[in-house]
């Protein structure tokens, strides 16, 4: 049964916290842990999640704001949960940030965290809802308000994250996926399969590959391994047809070899799909090169807000989708979200995210892109391109009139078929210097005057150009502060490897994460860290005025000069 956590709204008298000297529960208040009691605990909407729990009078559920926080400590810190079991039963700082200011009481077995994340992700299937993000957009739009952040100008970029997965050849993860089928076989079939697959069942996957040396020998290995699960499969389709480790063997096979006149032919590593199955454990993750880098799993795209004004920036959105999906995909999809919770009006991105669809999503919600860098060829600065124009659009990002280097405006017509068509005046191009071959503006053969003839994706690549060469001459560069975003985001998983599988887990570690991220740069804002010797803007900084606010902090100094003590009095009596 749901019930809402309302008893760290009034802390006891006599408690651990309260027993602390003052400065010390002033430090533990300035530190993450009021932060994070403050602005994540706090502000938590637990009602969202009580949709996780049964309707009818039981035992009341654990505080959800602490099952929260507990996910949210653990990806930020990168514990494991056993890690994380101790830090809640033994650390004051975890404990006040949870609002429990007492050790040893309000205590919970761990594995209460695990039927937590089966909920979570069993309400993620059936109505396709992460609460963990929506809990996320929740308290994000609440910090932004509260810190008065202004988000009209954002940044995004993604990176790179590896599954809890073994980085296995093909041959090892086909002989586990034959292992595992074999393993759910009944008694009958498996006497039956262990005449032609005894050598497959002997030891692990591992130790079976580790024999097999050689190219040549491995090609032959997975020739037989393929003759083998396609029997297999033709044999068992009537009974395991419908069980999770056929299914993956069959994917594997299709993945991996292809049928040449009912003959089994392994596929080169060329003609292997970026989707293809990497793993028996993680059926969403995929392969990916990048930069000369290989990755398997997923990646993530996070936004933040970049306005200069801004007395710190936030991530406000998460999106996590597999490897192989484009940038420019993943910022379509992101778009709407973040145009639903705020007034965003500037979006800085680097190359990868642009693309017609998102050139469309933009013009549609009233975002303009600016990129640092583009893709495609560099145009040849010998030739005018549409870029060195000067567009006059309308609604939708439509072109109504265009300037040309020299200076002559004309309006932009429909094209004949497709496109548009802008038509200049003949008499001042032929007296213009740059139509000798730097301007495409040329004459047609029915009529003197000179055209040019466009599509509607060359007017966005050309204002695309435009806000990225009006960036680079302002001297800013407003998206690479990503970069550090990205850094901090992953920092907690060595090497980028996150400690869970799939697309949902690891999609609630990357969104814990960025939590995490912002409010360590909440209580930076807060608190902010001072060098040595450097005074608080707080403190006074004149003579008697400081002496007067220091005195009283030396107890020994203050108890001497009231009490000083019959030598100090004969002193000055004589």
């Amino acid at each position: 049964m749901y019930k809402k956590n309302q008893k760290h709204l009034q802390p006891a008298l006599l408690s651990t916290v309260m027993q602390l000297p003052e400065k010390y529960r002033q430090r533990l208040e300035q530190s993450w842990a009021g932060s994070f009691y403050h602005d994540l605990f706090c502000r938590l909407d637990e009602d969202a999640f009580a949709g996780l729990y049964a309707s009818c009078p039981s035992r009341p559920n654990i505080p959800v704001n602490v099952l929260v926080g507990l996910e949210v400590l653990k990806a930020g810190y990168g514990w494991s949960d056993e890690e994380l079991y101790e830090h809640f039963l033994f650390d004051i700082q975890v404990r006040y940030a949870l609002g429990l200011d007492q050790l040893g009481v309000d205590d919970f077995e761990l594995r209460t965290l695990y039927p937590f994340r089966q909920r979570l992700s069993a309400y993620n299937q059936a109505h396709q809802v992460n609460l963990l993000a929506k809990a996320f957009a929740q308290l994000t739009d609440q910090q932004l308000v509260a810190l008065q952040v202004k988000t009209g100008m954002q940044r995004i970029d993604s990176v790179q994250l590896a599954s809890n997965i073994v980085d296995a050849s093909r041959l090892r993860l086909l002989v586990e996926a034959v292992q595992r089928l074999f393993r759910i076989l009944s008694a009958a079939d498996q006497e039956h399969c262990c005449a032609w697959l005894g050598e497959y069942l002997q030891g692990s996957p591992g130790q079976y590959v580790y024999h097999i040396q050689g190219k040549t020998a491995n090609q032959a290995a997975l020739q037989q391994v393929g003759e083998h699960i396609q029997r297999l499969l033709s044999e068992l389709r009537a009974g395991y047809a419908d069980q999770l480790p056929y299914q993956v063997l069959e994917r594997f096979f299709q993945d991996n070899f292809r049928l040449a006149e009912t003959q089994v032919q392994p596929k080169d590593k060329e003609e292997l799909s970026a989707g293809a199955l990497q793993s028996v454990d993680d059926l969403e993750a995929t392969f990916r090169r990048k930069a000369g880098e290989e990755y398997k799993g997923y990646v993530a795209a996070l936004s933040e807000t970049c306005d200069p004004e801004n007395p710190l920036q936030l991530i406000t959105h998460v999106e996590v989708d597999a490897n192989n999906v484009d940038d420019a995909v993943l910022l379509v999809r992101t778009l709407p979200q973040l145009q639903e919770r705020m007034d965003l009006h500037e979006l800085h991105s680097d190359g990868g995210f642009g693309s017609p669809a998102v050139d469309e999503a933009c013009q549609t919600g009233g975002v303009e892109q600016v990129q640092s860098a583009l893709r495609g060829k560099t145009p040849d600065p010998e030739h005018f391109s549409l870029a060195d124009f000067t567009w006059g659009v309308g609604e939708h990002g439509k072109p109504q009139q265009l300037t040309c280097p020299g200076g002559q405006t004309c309006p932009v017509e429909p094209g004949r078929t497709t496109g548009y068509a802008a038509h200049f005046d003949p008499g001042v191009c032929q007296n213009c210097p740059f139509t000798r071959g730097r301007c495409r503006a040329l004459p047609s053969k029915r009529e003197p005057r000179f055209s040019l003839h466009f599509t509607q994706q060359e007017v966005h690549w050309a204002r695309r150009r435009q806000r990225q060469r009006a960036e680079q001459a302002s001297g800013r560069n407003l998206r690479a502060a990503a970069e550090a975003t990205m850094r901090s985001v992953r920092h907690p998983f060595p090497a980028g490897k996150l400690p869970v599988r799939g697309r949902f887990r690891v999609t609630c570690m990357v969104i814990a994460s960025a939590a995490m991220t912002n409010l360590r740069r909440i209580q930076r804002y807060w608190h902010p860290k001072r060098k040595p010797n450097q005074p608080s803007p707080a403190d006074p900084v004149l003579g008697p005025t400081l002496l007067s606010s220091w005195l009283p902090t030396c107890g020994w100094f203050t108890r001497w000069i009231s009490n000083p003590g019959p030598s100090f009095v004969a002193c000055f009596s004589c």
